[in-house]
């Protein structure tokens, strides 16, 4: 475990080397993990036509990148814990880059590509280390800030990914965005060598039993929530697979409240602070990536349809530009205003613009202008929330305790992004034609509004919040 006595010793190491290089190095393993995800999304069609594959078939480049992520916050954020996060971090980044590898590779093989996206799914730990790191290495008047950035680089990339995409697989083919990704790990792994090792204190194990169920839980529920359409809702192998996660989480749940060295902590977890935020994070997460799903298919859409605008796949990502540049101002704004209201004001913020938002999305979406003009303020929205629920997490858990507090947080936000991006689709099949090739634009109209309201719900969740945390850098 992680002492005050090693934090202060790691800050004294740290004090030496140029904060902006400590920073950049954070930085970019958070990107390599928070893009990998979503670099595919925009352009899981191309897949399928370069595979000959099905959308159900190319669908599990995305789902392995996700449940191999899943798996590996909690685990990687406790082994920080416990061994040192930049040795973790290491072994995280090594899995993206060699995974990056194997994509680019992987040719017309669509099985060697999903084993590659799984791969590189292990970078998802990178999140919980990056937190760990900041907690133990950066002076406490600058963690608010670095926090922040950190925590909203998972929207950011998540934009940056689908900006990315398109332009790329347009001009190079769809290999080149591994080729991408495995240049963006190198570069993390470059960088590494800047971060201070924080030497851990005596004491504390890996809980195999709980990671083992936790593991399972996770496999179990994301695999139920990405292929529910595919195979049907209704049909055994889903309701089995949330069958199985709920049981495999309610035992989960025993076991660690019964054991003396827990994977998870859950009287830290139910704390007011964390589980306020935990739940802000999911409702918001959840309208993000609904709403980030629905607007590329939507501008996408040929004008035949009496909608859309016929964009291609470049333009549909470049439309995510000024959302994700507006994501990487607010973060710093979310720091400054944390500090001077409290972690919830930022967060309360950024919700309400996300609501208000996705509302004139909903009202108004006949004209391109619109979507770039509305991105600006759903990257203000998304930026400040996110960053916001960074500096709450962190803020608010023991300091040997941030690798866990944080990996939890960040499968909240993995898991309600999936759950988001599915409620999308289905919003969109329900008004769907039987003979029709595109949902009808009322399908859109709903799935705008439908975020709006979890929007609205994020604003009364973020009410919950404590205004400032109890628990601020606790042993």
């Amino acid at each position: 475990m992680v002492s005050q006595e090693h934090v202060a010793a790691a800050r004294a190491r740290s004090a030496g080397r140029a904060p902006g290089t400590v920073m950049v190095a954070l930085v970019a393993g958070v990107l390599a993990a928070s893009l990998g995800q979503t670099i595919v999304l925009a352009v899981l069609p191309e897949f399928a036509r370069g595979l000959d594959a099905s959308t159900t078939e190319v669908t599990w480049v995305l789902t392995a990148f996700m449940l191999s992520s899943a798996v590996a916050t909690p685990i990687a954020g406790r082994l920080g814990d416990l061994v040192g996060y930049r040795r973790v971090l290491v072994g995280c980044l090594c899995c993206f880059t060699v995974g990056s590898l194997v994509c680019a590779l992987a040719g017309g093989s669509l099985g060697v590509l999903i084993g590659g996206r799984a791969l590189q799914g292990v970078a998802g730990g990178v999140f919980p280390l990056a937190f760990g790191i900041a907690r133990t290495a950066v002076p406490p008047a600058r963690l608010p800030g670095v926090i922040a950035l950190l925590s909203a680089m998972f929207g950011i990339g998540g934009a940056a990914g689908m900006v990315v995409a398109g332009p790329l697989v347009d001009v190079l083919g769809t290999s080149w965005l591994f080729w991408g990704t495995l240049v963006l790990g190198g570069a993390a792994l470059a960088a590494v060598p800047a971060l201070p090792a924080v030497r851990p204190s005596r004491g504390g194990r890996l809980d195999l039993g709980g990671a083992v169920l936790l593991s399972g839980a996770l496999v179990c529920l994301l695999l139920a929530i990405s292929q529910g359409r595919p195979w049907g809702w209704g049909s055994a192998a889903v309701v089995g697979l949330f069958a199985g996660g709920a049981v495999l989480l309610a035992a989960f749940g025993v076991l660690e409240s019964r054991i003396g060295d827990p994977l998870v902590d859950l009287r830290l977890m139910g704390r007011r602070g964390q589980a306020t935020t935990n739940l802000a994070t999911f409702v918001v997460a959840m309208a993000m990536f609904g709403a980030i799903t629905l607007v590329p298919r939507f501008v996408q859409t040929p004008a035949g349809a009496g909608y859309g605008f016929g964009s291609s796949p470049s333009e549909a990502g470049l439309l995510m530009l000024p959302m994700a540049l507006v994501m990487l101002v607010a973060s710093p704004a979310a720091a400054r205003l944390g500090h001077r209201r409290g972690g919830r004001a930022p967060l309360v913020a950024g919700a309400v613009c996300a609501a208000a938002s996705l509302a004139v999305l909903a009202a108004a979406h006949g004209h391109l202008v619109n979507f770039y003009l509305v991105g600006l303020l759903i990257g203000a929205g998304y930026g400040l929330a996110f960053a916001a629920m960074g500096i709450l997490i962190v803020q608010d858990a023991p300091v040997r305790q941030t690798g866990v507090a944080t990996g939890i947080n960040t499968i909240v936000r993995t898991t309600a992004a999936a759950v988001g991006a599915q409620l999308a689709a289905v919003l969109l099949e329900a008004r769907t034609p039987p003979d029709g090739p595109a949902p009808d634009e009322s399908g859109y109209t709903l799935g705008f509004t439908v975020f709006a309201v979890l929007g609205v719900a994020a604003v009364a969740a973020g009410a919950l919040v404590p205004g400032r945390s109890d628990g601020q850098a606790g042993a």
